[in-house]
Order: C-alpha cells, then sequence, then structure tokens
C-alpha cells in the first residue's frame, strides 16, 4: 500500500488536472499495490451525512438512498452516474472509473441517522447511484456494518449491484428479512460476452451476476434482475433478448425489469466516444433513435417492454421463486415507500412508462 496526500496526477481523459477540493477537504488519498486496484486512487473522506433525499423531480419510486462511495472500479460506459463526478471537479469519464471517494464514516453516520428524532423508518435504497458491492467494497467493508444498523433498526432496504460480492453478507441479509422488508436485485442487461468486456470491463461476468441471483433465492431470498442496459443494436435482437430472458429464468429471479440504455449527460459523450471508436457505423443509427435526448423513442422502448414481457411469460420469469415470509418491519412505523425492487412478482415486467423511473 502507498499513501500520498499531496496531489493527484494528471489523467483524464482530455488530459485531466489534479483536484485538490477534495484534498482541502480533509480527505485522506490512498492507491494499494494489489493488482485488482492498479491504476485506482481511493479518497477516504469523513461524511457529513449518508442518508439522503432524492429529489422529488427526479421521478424515482424511492424517497432516500445511501451511497457510501462516489465513483465505481465497474467502468461501465454508460454509467449515468458519471456526471456526479463533476460535482468533485473531477471529469466524468476516466476519473469517475479510477477515482473513488470512500465515506468510511458511513455505518456511524447510518446509526445516528437511524436513531434520530425526526426519523421515520422509510425504505432506503443503495446501489442506485453507483454500485455498493463494487471492488473497493471488498477492501472497505462498509456494507456489512451498514445492512447491520438497517437490521437493528428494523428498516427497510434494498439493494441493486453488479456485484458478486453481494454473496459476502448473505448471513446478514437472512438475519435482516427476518426483521423487516429487504428487496434485492442484480442487474444483467444481455449475456453477450463480447459485448460485457467492452462495455462493462470492471464486472463480473454477467452469468456469474445471474448465479449469484440463484444463491440468493436458494437461500430464501427474493430476487429480481434488473436486464439493464439493453443496448440497442448491440443486445436487442431477439435472439439476445432470448438468451438474456431465457438465464433470468433459469436463475430463480423473481420478477424482470428491463430497461433500455439512457444517455444522460456525462454518461452520453463517453459512452458515444466508445461508440465511434467501435461501432462507427452505429453512429447516425443512434442520433435517430435518442435525438438530443437521454432517452430512446418511446416506440423503441414500447417494442422492447412487449417482447420482454412476452420472453418472461414464455420461459416463466417468478414462477420458482420462493421468498421466505419473516416478520416484516416494527409496529408503529410507516409503510415503506416503493423500491426499485420491490415489484411485484405479476406482472413479471412493469408497464414501459415506469421503467422511465427505475433508474
Amino acid at each position: 500500500m502507498r499513501w500520498d496526500n499531496l496531489r493527484l496526477d494528471s489523467s483524464g481523459p482530455d488530459g485531466g488536472f489534479a483536484a485538490p477540493p477534495l484534498i482541502e477537504r480533509g480527505a485522506v488519498v490512498r492507491t494499494f499495490d494489489t493488482p485488482g486496484f492498479h491504476g485506482m486512487t481511493f479518497y477516504e473522506i469523513q461524511a457529513k451525512s449518508i442518508v439522503s433525499r432524492v429529489p422529488e423531480a427526479s421521478r424515482m419510486p424511492f424517497r432516500y438512498t445511501i451511497n457510501p462511495y462516489r465513483g465505481c472500479q465497474h467502468a461501465c460506459k454508460y454509467c449515468f452516474a458519471r456526471n456526479s463526478h463533476t460535482y468533485l471537479d473531477l471529469d466524468s469519464g476516466r476519473d469517475f472509473d479510477s477515482k473513488v471517494v470512500v465515506k468510511v464514516n458511513a455505518p456511524e453516520l447510518l446509526r445516528a441517522k437511524l436513531a434520530s428524532p425526526g426519523w421515520d423508518g422509510e425504505h432506503i435504497a443503495m446501489g442506485t447511484n453507483v454500485d455498493c458491492y463494487q471492488r473497493a467494497e471488498g477492501r472497505y467493508r462498509l456494507m456489512r456494518p451498514i445492512i447491520s444498523a438497517l437490521t437493528d433498526a428494523g428498516n427497510p432496504f434494498s439493494i441493486l449491484t453488479k456485484g458478486t460480492l453481494i454473496l459476502r453478507d448473505l448471513d446478514l441479509l437472512l438475519a435482516a428479512d427476518e426483521v423487516t422488508d429487504v428487496g434485492l436485485n442484480v442487474s444483467a442487461g444481455f449475456v453477450d460476452k463480447s459485448l460485457w468486456r467492452a462495455i462493462e470491463p470492471g464486472t463480473p461476468d454477467p452469468e456469474r451476476r445471474l448465479e449469484a441471483c440463484a444463491t440468493l433465492t436458494d437461500s430464501g431470498l427474493r430476487c429480481g434482475v434488473l436486464m439493464g442496459p439493453i443496448v440497442p443494436f448491440l443486445s436487442d435482437s431477439p435472439a439476445q433478448l432470448e438468451a438474456a430472458v431465457r438465464q433470468i429464468a433459469a436463475s430463480g429471479a423473481a420478477h424482470v425489469m428491463p430497461i433500455v440504455l439512457h444517455l444522460r449527460p456525462g454518461a452520453r459523450e463517453w459512452y458515444l466516444r466508445w461508440l465511434r471508436e467501435a461501432h462507427p457505423d452505429l453512429v447516425p443509427r443512434y442520433a435517430e433513435l435518442y435525438g438530443r435526448g437521454s432517452y430512446a423513442r418511446k416506440d423503441y422502448l414500447a417494442r422492447i417492454h412487449a417482447q420482454v414481457t412476452e420472453l418472461a411469460e414464455r420461459h416463466g420469469v417468478g414462477r420458482s421463486s420462493n421468498p421466505r415470509r419473516g416478520n416484516r418491519g416494527h409496529a408503529g412505523r410507516r409503510a415503506a415507500a416503493p423500491a426499485v425492487s420491490a415489484t411485484p412478482p405479476v406482472p413479471r415486467v412493469p408497464p414501459v412508462h415506469e421503467q422511465l423511473t427505475l433508474l
């Protein structure tokens, strides 16, 4: 392990620049010599708060989130959270992939929040901005005490992840499921390995993610699959959709939620840069499908939704799900707000207009 408390090297995709603001805020800057963290820089900070309220304008189906990390080693070309790195005077491209902020006091802040008089036990969603089970979690281990705090308070929560590291915390998730509502989803938009290596280079193999879903389900937990992103012209053929839904059904997923690729500011520029290099012939088709907006045309969204709905019915998504029934919640607490992972098994695919609110 090497310590560096001075400044960062310039390594952004456009020449980059040093980022003193984080250091000025008291961040400890670390790099690690282990191969899994090659080229990564971690900023350990003492955050002022950890439970964030989601703006109503965002149309999210939950009101509170926890994000113990900012930036993500998954390095997904399309990640919609990329633009948030610009608020830290870092860029939304390579900096987002390689410079991760770690809120090392997250568990302590959460316990204080859950015990505060003004907190009434609302649902908290995790993994909705960057993945809380990215590789850094293997070293910092923030999720175990976070889950323990939520369990001790009987506070409902959900987790969305592309990381198989969630299985490390299976014991805690099972304990939490005895006292509160626990919603789990893994994210796997396709099973094409060449596409996975190209646009999700830091994530586990999609098949391993679905195996994680199967393990969670076999243990008695209710786990669904966010089938996202479905990538226009690269993972949306009938054969590709069927291969993905077939494996999702085999995982025992409680439900499937199709999400077509979003191209929000920050992610749009980074993804289209990759598209111009890897598939220049598709650039005009993307321009026609997305225009200047973040979402694909409504007719395309409706078509994909209909295809996945039919495939989910054909392959029996949700039929093998057998969640345990524990004691849910504490008396006197207000009912939890709808969550990403709280989609009921019927219908097994949410209506197309709801897809736009999930991420």
